[in-house]
């Protein structure tokens, strides 16, 4: 499907998935009538993102895989990982920074003057296994198959660059077999994705009903502050993201800005990054980055570079604070900003990270957890705006790397037309 066209189908099926939400919500008979028909458009979204899922571990596999397998020079692997780790730790603390300072200025929460819940009320979140020991045992899978069933990305990264780096052994000795089979599969997927991206519209709609269906519009209006500070923070963040990266690649950025548009949206209306990362591969492809990169560099932004996630988790628990006027000092703002550095890294593949996260931080600072509740409700709304800002962080991280790699082959920043991998996709 032609790019331009599906994002303009996502956009009106964001439209209309608002209007019948909103009818649907006006004329049901009561929250639980709602919620039932609100689960029927559930289905159809979580059918989509069943089928986005099913490509994610061969399409990330192949992808880096291939590009390991195709570098002849080894110690590019460690240099490219040093400066991606290098940029997420800088982005993450921009973000949280960010998050910080405007819930201090804006004060989302003071107003609310709550009493402080009864200490056994919890949010209902699991958080006991949510420790950093616990993520770095995880990073490395027990079984490829069990990753990939799983889609654990960060397990299938670790395998793939064993898998990659002995494949290159292998090429340089003059077996080209299993390298030419794995870069035929990552063309295949490439057009597998394609098929799954004509649903995309019809699952954005089916998303958009079911928020809307469930909370009404009337949700909106009732933390309309809270929401359009948080947004306002995403902008301000979008703008710093943008900026740095113009530092970097010039005018292209806005060129990049407009190829990643059609992935944006598409996080954006069904709230999980999981559903932009094929589209995110063939945006970075277009705009002239090598598969080498992004196929390395882009899974592992998935589990340690989530802008907006950051910024969400500095806002939720301040505004918590406020709701329930605790004072935090700015030495232990100063502290929450380092745990939330360390404990978001586990974020990846656990339900619901961004309010786990939350939830496991709390208790460290005297907080109720209870006061997650106020939230929750509305989550879905801002899950919409911090995955939209991962996908962008994620998608200008990847360029930007690109670009300091400083070979022709790994980032062209005049490129009018996709890879050859990614020719039929876009013109089918």
């Amino acid at each position: 499907m032609n790019t331009k066209k599906l994002t303009r189908y996502i956009g009106i099926a964001m439209v209309l998935g608002v209007v019948v939400g909103y009818f649907c919500n006006k004329y049901a008979q009561n929250a639980q009538e709602a919620k039932d028909i609100a689960s029927y458009f559930s289905l159809i979204t979580d059918i989509f993102l069943r089928m986005i899922k099913m490509i994610i571990a061969p399409l990330v596999f192949a992808t880096l895989v291939s590009g390991l397998a195709s570098m002849s020079d080894a110690s590019a692997v460690g240099r490219i990982g040093l400066r991606a780790m290098f940029w997420f730790i800088a982005a993450s603390a921009i973000s949280l920074l960010l998050g910080l300072a405007l819930v201090n200025i804006f004060q989302p929460g003071a107003h609310l003057n709550l009493a402080l819940p009864d200490a056994a009320a919890t949010a209902g979140l699991k958080t006991g296994d949510f420790t950093l020991k616990a993520f770095i045992a995880h990073v490395f899978p027990k079984s490829i198959a069990e990753a990939m069933a799983n889609n654990e990305i960060l397990q299938i990264l670790v395998f793939s660059l064993f898998f990659g780096a002995a494949l290159s052994f292998i090429r340089g000795k003059g077996h080209n077999t299993i390298y030419t089979m794995i870069d035929e599969l990552a063309k295949i997927m490439f057009r597998v994705t394609d098929y799954v991206m004509r649903f995309a519209p019809l699952g954005v709609f089916a998303a958009m009903a079911a928020a809307i269906t469930t909370e009404g519009l009337g949700v909106l209006l009732s933390y309309g502050k809270l929401i359009g500070e948080f947004y306002l923070g995403l902008a301000l963040l979008w703008a710093i993201l943008f900026g740095v990266g113009y530092l970097f690649l010039g005018k292209s950025t806005f060129r990049l800005g407009g190829l990643i548009k059609e992935p944006t949206l598409l996080a954006f209306s069904t709230a999980s990054s999981e559903s932009a990362y094929p589209k995110t591969i063939e945006a970075l492809e277009r705009f002239g980055v090598s598969k080498r990169i992004s196929g390395f560099v882009l899974p592992l932004g998935y589990s340690f570079n989530l802008d907006g996630s950051m910024m969400y988790q500095s806002f939720a628990v301040l505004f918590i604070a406020q709701a329930y006027n605790i004072e935090m000092s700015f030495s232990q703002q100063l502290t929450l900003l380092l745990v939330l550095m360390v404990t978001s890294k586990g974020m990846a593949g656990v339900a619901r990270a961004s309010l786990v996260v939350v939830a496991a931080t709390l208790p460290m600072f005297h907080l109720p957890e209870a006061g997650l509740l106020l939230i929750m409700g509305i989550d879905q709304f801002f899950d919409m705006g911090r995955t939209a800002t991962n996908v962008v962080g994620n998608s200008l991280a990847t360029a930007v790397i690109a670009k300091m790699e400083g070979k022709e082959e790994d980032l062209a920043p005049n490129a009018e037309s996709a890879p050859a991998t990614q020719t039929a996709t876009r013109d089918a």
